[in-house]
């Protein structure tokens, strides 16, 4: 993406800049200095979105309920569950309209998406129980890997040999990138999986879910070397460091921990979010993280310190998911109001908004190159755009 200029330095009342790091910029309204208080939730399980991913992920919450009512909803499920296969008129397709591709293959809400690392082509994963690999640039069908639940997250190997899968089964599943020849199964959680992310060099892969735990493993033999375990919640999220030494996680317990990714020893704590934490990513040159929530809110601060530096609150709505350009210098956010936003890192000043999806926008990430964005979601699609031009 084309440099931009670099953004003033946001100042108080006083004319003074806050702090020694990125000012704090309120994208919505313009003003520096203003923090967005987001409230309850309207609807749904208190402070947590009334979306399908919403119900996904506090529906491992205990619920007592009348034996009728569970029987009706049995009966209802069966009948109306989709199969684990699509229908066999629904063939993948694709096209590609004013620059931006849009991929048709999956027939359920999309959870997550990953580049494979030479940006040739993507990895989808999807509630309709498959992971989907296509060519990056036609949008041409490669490869499904079907599994027999619901898969909520997916990460491509450093190498771009293999892809790892994780989903509501408990398990992670490691499989050939090329052929879908399933490698290998880890079975260390006891509740729904995540997040998957591979270490930078290949050998290890941490996970997790709804246990509450992180575990790193590895990816060759499954052996466990780590299980981190200081969250009081499940954890939705979890980041490398680019050097592989230290692993960020983010929890429903409204924290980001990070720690050591080989002793599993506890860092810091980062406690500046009040809801959910649904995303967090490491900057690509090591210095920062960005940290996103159902509170609205994306936050970046010092990976070192854990200082803050900067807050955007250019949605409004809930933040899904969040990815750092290569430089490191812009993110990608995605939310529940249907947009992706494109900001500067340094200040929060807003670049452009994509609006091509039609419902809430659950993953986004940044291309290897920088020159792309891939964003999914519960309207069915993935979506690949120029983030200069759109």
């Amino acid at each position: 993406m084309a440099r931009q200029p670099r953004c003033d330095a946001a100042q108080s009342a006083t004319g003074q800049p806050q702090g020694d790091g990125p000012a704090i910029h309120d994208s919505v309204s313009g003003h520096a200095n203003i923090r967005s208080v987001a409230g309850p939730s309207p609807c749904g399980w208190p402070g947590r979105p009334a979306t399908r991913r919403g119900w996904l992920i506090a529906m491992h919450r205990p619920v007592l309920l009348p034996t009728w009512f569970l029987v009706l909803l049995l009966l209802v499920s069966c009948s109306s569950s989709p199969s684990s296969s699509p229908p066999a008129s629904s063939a993948p397709t694709a096209t590609s309209i004013d620059g931006i591709l849009t991929y048709h293959g999956h027939f359920n809400s999309i959870s997550a998406l990953a580049w494979s690392p030479d940006g040739t082509k993507i990895a989808s994963a999807s509630y309709d129980k498959t992971v989907q690999v296509w060519d990056a640039v036609s949008g041409r069908h490669l490869l499904t890997y079907h599994n027999s639940a619901w898969i909520t997250a997916v990460a491509w190997s450093p190498d771009g040999t293999k892809i790892a899968s994780g989903g509501v089964d408990k398990l992670v599943q490691v499989w050939d990138a090329a052929t879908g020849k399933r490698l290998l199964t880890y079975d260390g959680h006891t509740a729904t999986v995540r997040a998957v992310a591979w270490s930078p060099d290949g050998t290890k892969i941490a996970s997790a879910g709804d246990d509450g735990t992180v575990q790193v493993w590895n990816a060759t033999t499954g052996t466990t070397l780590v299980i981190y375990g200081h969250h009081t919640d499940w954890v939705d999220a979890l980041a490398w460091s680019p050097d592989g030494s230290r692993i960020a996680s983010g929890s429903s317990d409204t924290t980001v921990q990070v720690w050591n990714a080989t002793t599993g020893q506890q860092l810091l704590i980062y406690r500046e979010h009040f809801a959910t934490v649904t995303a967090v990513a490491w900057s690509p040159n090591g210095n920062y993280i960005a940290s996103a929530s159902i509170d609205k809110s994306v936050q970046v601060w010092n990976a070192a310190t854990g200082k803050f530096l900067l807050l955007y609150v250019g949605h409004p709505s809930w933040v899904n998911a969040v990815s750092w350009s290569p430089d490191s210098d812009y993110i990608a956010s995605a939310s529940t109001d249907k947009t992706v936003q494109v900001w500067q890192a340094s200040c929060g000043k807003t670049l452009l908004t994509y609006r091509g999806h039609h419902s809430e926008v659950i993953t986004v990430a940044w291309s290897p190159a920088g020159n792309r964005v891939a964003s999914a979601g519960d309207d069915e699609t993935v979506q690949v755009w120029n983030p200069t031009v759109i």
